[in-house]
This record gives C-alpha cells, sequence and structure tokens, in this order.
C-alpha cells in the first residue's frame, strides 16, 4: 500500500497517526518530492470511480492562486492530469493506494470501510 502525503499537512499528518495506530503497513511518499505522474494519477483515477476534480487540493494556495476554480470546468481530462502531474501542491492529500482501493484526502469513516 502507499501513502502519499504532504508532511507538513496537519490531514496527512492525522492519516499517518491512524495507520500507525493501527499497525497498517504503507510505504510512505513525500508528495512534493516524488509528485506523482501523469500515468499514475490516470491510473488511480479510473481506478476510484471519483470525479477528477476530486483529486485538486482546492484548498492549496497553489489552486487558488492559478484560478483553478473557474478553469478545471472547461478543461479536457489530459489536461487536468498533465496539470496535476507538473506539481503535487496541486494533488489533494494524503492519497492511499492499494491493489483495490484509492482513497483521496482523510475521513476516517471511509477509511475505516476500506482498510479494516
Amino acid at each position: 500500500m502507499l501513502f502519499i502525503e504532504y508532511p507538513k499537512c496537519s490531514t496527512c499528518q492525522k492519516a499517518k497517526k491512524w495507520l500507525d495506530d493501527r499497525g497498517i503497513e504503507y510505504d510512505d511518499r513525500h508528495i512534493k518530492e516524488q509528485n506523482p505522474t501523469y500515468d499514475e494519477l490516470k491510473l488511480w483515477y479510473k481506478q476510484s470511480g471519483l470525479e477528477l476534480r476530486r483529486f485538486f487540493n482546492t484548498s492549496g494556495l497553489l489552486y487558488k492562486s492559478m484560478g483553478l476554480k473557474e478553469k478545471l470546468p472547461t478543461m479536457s481530462v489530459t489536461a487536468q492530469l498533465q496539470l496535476l502531474a507538473s506539481d503535487g501542491m496541486l494533488v489533494k492529500r494524503p492519497l492511499l493506494i492499494r491493489d483495490d482501493v484509492i482513497l483521496v484526502g482523510f475521513r476516517e469513516k471511509e477509511w475505516e470501510e476500506h482498510l479494516l
């Protein structure tokens, strides 16, 4: 299982503690140092069944400064994936990737349903 995080993010810290407290093993990846690639994001988007906008960090400074709230609805899926792959700070975190599940963000109830 792959846990993608930004270590300074308080939500990521809560999610990591949640995993550790339950003895769930994972490989850790720093989203800024090793941003998800276009191919990874495309695969996870398809596997997740989620809307692509859920993969965007809509509360992030970069998202806001780029005016993406207005731009995303007119962008193609390919263009959105390329944008996400360009900077890890645009990607919602944490991301938890397992063969059978993709979790975007940390909602304890959702994580319990899929991981316990």
